[in-house]
């Protein structure tokens, strides 16, 4: 397994190096370079000329490339030719905090109901509730979230007036004080509409993912051997029947880690919340090159290796596994 490790991590620049130079190629040959984009209605072909010198744009693309990449490195990404007088950093990392605490939430949620559903609808296989709740499950995942988070605003925000209509202010929490003497934090009010649009489109498919795997392992000799010992039907399903059918799950929270960092684009867009998602759709749209530069290094970095690490997992999960065997071939 280690030697199977180390390939995979030499094989990370290698991508990593791939991807953005292509992207860099995309972004310096495409429609309108970033200083005609940059200036706006301004149009003084000197003027252009000069700032394109003086940002290196003039030079051949694999020089720029290779001053972009020592930046890069150091997770200097340059500067935004939209957002003037911030770095890109400065400008990405604080949004990506927020689409992560919402994500982070919205997955506790969507697996810590997930994985209870699924399990109950394999135990009560043979009954009408097991079609019940898979069907009611995909119904709501069926509904795509920028239909649904018109009338979860109407409905809680307008009509009821319980929740904000929208927008971020803070963190997770908020603090309550008891009698002026205990502090108990409390969730954001503006956390509950973008969690709930967030993860209940979610519930059904890790809850079939469970009943699936569940199903196929609950008639194995070792569960019937369980159920002979007397053990309760809870204690089997949690204790032998969950852990052997956590391969393909382990799978999807690993591919749902890197899509907490990508945002959510709807969701933010119309709750207005400042998050990566919105700012990446924002700076696609206004061709800030340098930032969808940037954004594609992290989101790729990320999944190359969550996906490293998802199969390390796989061995401990199930030694009958072997690294550059099963997997690898």
């Amino acid at each position: 397994m280690l030697e199977y490790t180390i390939k995979r991590l030499l094989w990370i620049p290698v991508i990593i190096l791939a991807v953005t130079f292509f992207t860099f190629l995309i972004g310096r040959l495409g429609p309108g370079d970033p200083i005609s984009v940059a200036a706006g209605q301004i149009r003084d072909p000197q003027l252009l000329a000069e700032v394109r010198i003086e940002k290196g744009l003039d030079k051949p693309i694999t020089i720029q490339y290779y001053k972009w990449l020592k930046g890069a490195v150091r997770a200097d990404f340059g500067d935004s030719y939209i957002y003037q007088g911030y770095t890109i950093s400065e400008l990405i990392f604080p949004k990506m905090l927020v689409s992560a605490q919402l994500g982070f939430l919205a997955l506790i949620v969507v697996f810590g109901l997930g994985i209870p559903l699924g399990l109950l609808a394999a135990t009560l296989h043979n009954t009408w509730i097991d079609p019940f709740i898979v069907s009611t499950l995909l119904f709501f995942r069926a509904i795509p979230v920028i239909v649904i988070i018109p009338p979860l605003l109407w409905l809680f925000a307008v009509h009821w007036n319980l929740l904000p209509v929208g927008g971020w202010e803070g963190g997770l929490f908020n603090i309550y004080w008891l009698f002026d003497i205990i502090a108990i934090p409390i969730l954001n009010p503006h956390v509950y509409l973008p969690v709930f649009a967030l993860s209940i489109g979610g519930f059904g498919g890790v809850a079939r993912l469970v009943r699936i795997t569940a199903l196929e392992v609950k008639d194995e000799p070792f569960i019937i051997t369980a159920r002979s010992k007397g053990l309760s039907e809870s204690r089997v399903m949690y204790s032998h029947i969950l852990p052997n059918s956590l391969l393909p799950l382990i799978t999807v929270i690993g591919f749902a880690l890197v899509g907490i960092l990508e945002g959510a684009f709807f969701v933010e867009v119309l709750l207005g919340i400042p998050g990566i998602g919105r700012f990446t759709f924002e700076a696609v749209k206004s061709r800030d090159y340098d930032v969808i530069l940037a954004m594609t290094v992290i989101l790729s970095t990320m999944f190359i290796v969550i996906n490293l690490i998802v199969e390390l997992l796989y061995t401990k999960i199930d030694p009958r596994i072997q690294l550059g065997e099963d997997i690898g071939q």
